[in-house]
Formats: C-alpha cells, structure tokens, sequence
C-alpha cells in the first residue's frame, strides 16, 4: 500500500530535474557558460560563498563548541536562536540584516558614522546575507560531531600537561575534523544557492551582488533559455556535494 505514494513522491522530486535536463540549450551550453555575465554571477558565487563559509568556520566552530561542552544557563535556547536561519524565510532575514547592519540600523549606523562602512548592496553585504543563512548548518554539524566525540582522549592530553587550547588544537579538532568538513560543504553549497537573504540585503547589481540565484532569477524575464543554464550549473554543484557527502552518511548509518 506504500509503493505508490512512494513512487508518486519520488516522481514529484525528480521530474523537475529531468525537466530541467530534458528542456537544457545542449547545443548552445558551452557558448552561453561563456558569456560574460554568466562568468561574473559565477564567479561572484563563488568567491563570496568561499568567503561566507570562511567566516562561517571561524564563529561557527567556536559556537559549536560552547553549544556542546560548556553548560550554561539558556543553552536550550541559544540553540533554538542559532538555528533559527533554518526556518526563516530568508526574505525575513535579509529584511533582520538591514534593521541591524543598515545604514540606519541598530549596528550599521554606528559603523556608517565612526568609520564610513556601509553593508548593504555591497559585495560584503552577500558575504554577510550568506554567512547568516548558512551557519547553521556548520554549527549543527560541528556541534554533533563533539557530542559522539569521546572525551576521553581529550582528559588523557590534559594529565600529559596539554593546556585547553592546546588540546582543542591538537585532539579536538582532529576527531571532529570529518564533522567540520561535513558541515563547511553543506555551509558552502548553501551559500552558493542562497537567494532572499541576499537580493532584500544586497540587491541584484552585475558584477557586484549578483549571483548564480540572482542571475536564475533576472534571466527568467529576459532569457529563459540562459536561467536553465545557470540552474543547470547549480544542480550541478549540488549534486557534487551530495556525491563528497556521501561516504559520511553511509559511514553514519
């Protein structure tokens, strides 16, 4: 009784993607990968979701880490307020960024006035719409993989002299080291395919905030064509993490 509502949930999730495949400008693809703006909203996408997962990784693995190892009063709901980016709209979290980092906003006018730095639609302002979205993922990840790790290792590094940092360094990191790599390829990729977070934050200028996401969309108006080609390079990423994924959850299983 579960095989067709099976099969029919199965066929919802994949016929979008044999449409997108079977309607592609195959004969065309090099030529239009080629185009200028193609390069630039690639190009962009990549580099700014590199940078945001940077940054993910460096609050984030530090954030993991209080999460599971220091108890703490509210540590429950801290938790629920990190992952809260999962849930939000991302419109919801682009409109959050620009009530605080703003020119007018709660942190944003403060930067504006003593040091003339201005977030929103600005390249840094992807970085930052990008960051908000995506590290959850990370922390979630990284957080788990400290929960399963044994502390064991970490008690014998300390009666051997190690200091704190010395032993996060050292035999901390090395034991989670699969964790975070798992959770900076999910960051990344969301990163990369983020899109309502960063068009209300950074809007949608060539060249300078206009991604892959960005360009699917503003290609749709114009040339329907080339916004298959740009989710055509997206599905294409996607599909790749899953692939570097994949030894982690069958491992898991």
């Amino acid at each position: 009784m579960l095989v067709a509502p099976a099969l029919v949930g199965l066929a919802f999730l994949v016929l979008p993607l044999v449409g997108l495949l079977v309607r592609a400008p195959w004969s065309t693809l090099g030529t239009r990968l080629g185009e200028p703006q193609v390069l630039e909203a690639l190009r962009l996408s990549l580099v700014s979701a590199t940078l945001a997962t940077g940054l993910c990784l460096l609050l984030g693995v530090p954030l993991a880490w209080l999460l599971a190892r220091v108890p703490f009063p509210g540590a429950r709901l801290v938790r629920a307020l990190v992952t809260v980016p999962l849930v939000l709209p991302p419109v919801v979290g682009g409109v959050a960024l620009l009530l605080v980092l703003g020119r007018k906003g709660l942190v944003g006018g403060w930067l504006d006035a003593a040091f003339g730095i201005t977030l929103p639609f600005t390249t840094a302002g992807v970085v930052l719409a990008e960051t908000f979205v995506a590290m959850p993922f990370l922390v979630i990840s990284v957080e788990g993989a400290l929960r399963a790790a044994d502390l064991r290792y970490e008690e014998a590094a300390a009666t051997l002299g190690a200091t704190r940092w010395t032993a996060f360094r050292r035999v901390t990191l090395p034991l989670v080291a699969p964790g975070v790599a798992a959770g900076a390829i999910l960051c990344w990729a969301r990163a990369l395919g983020e899109f309502g977070a960063t068009i209300t934050f950074a809007g949608n200028f060539p060249g300078r905030t206009q991604t892959m996401p960005l360009a699917v969309y503003l290609a749709l108006e114009t040339d329907p064509q080339a916004a298959i080609v740009l989710s055509l390079v997206l599905l294409a990423v996607s599909v790749a993490v899953l692939a570097a994924l994949r030894d982690r959850w069958v491992n898991a299983t």
